[in-house]
């Protein structure tokens, strides 16, 4: 797989998570995907992001930096959201924020096998 087809592959994953189409997430990610070393798998993943959208209903996902280097893909992913509650332990009650995350993802078969990912909680903690 060549860089630009990954970056595609990633950006239509992307593009799934902004449409909330649970259903097509399979074709991104694969079966035994584990995120920051922990074993998840499909549904659990699923899981873990139909919870992030009920607790942040406005959430997308905007890609600020990509690097495509197969089977890799780093990314800065830029947020500004609302949750709704608490969010990373903070009483952030509705309160628009803005933050990045950044992320590292291997794919295997073409799907996402594994993420690594930190999300900047001390922009989010300056700004409450």
């Amino acid at each position: 797989m060549t860089r630009d087809e990954l970056a595609a592959i990633y950006r239509d994953y992307i593009g799934c998570l902004n449409r909330r189409d649970w259903p097509a997430l399979g074709q991104f990610v694969h079966e035994e995907v584990a995120h920051n070393a922990r074993p998840l798998g499909l549904a659990g993943y699923r899981a873990m992001l139909e919870r992030d959208v009920r607790e942040i209903p406005d959430l997308q996902f905007h890609i600020e930096m990509l690097i495509s280097d197969p089977p890799r893909i780093a990314a800065r992913l830029r947020f500004d959201c609302t949750p709704a509650g608490t969010f990373l332990s903070l009483a952030v009650n509705g309160k628009r924020v803005s933050f990045c995350e950044n992320v590292f993802y291997e794919f295997r078969d073409g799907r996402i096998r594994r993420v690594s990912s930190v999300i900047d909680k001390a922009a989010i903690e300056a700004q409450l």
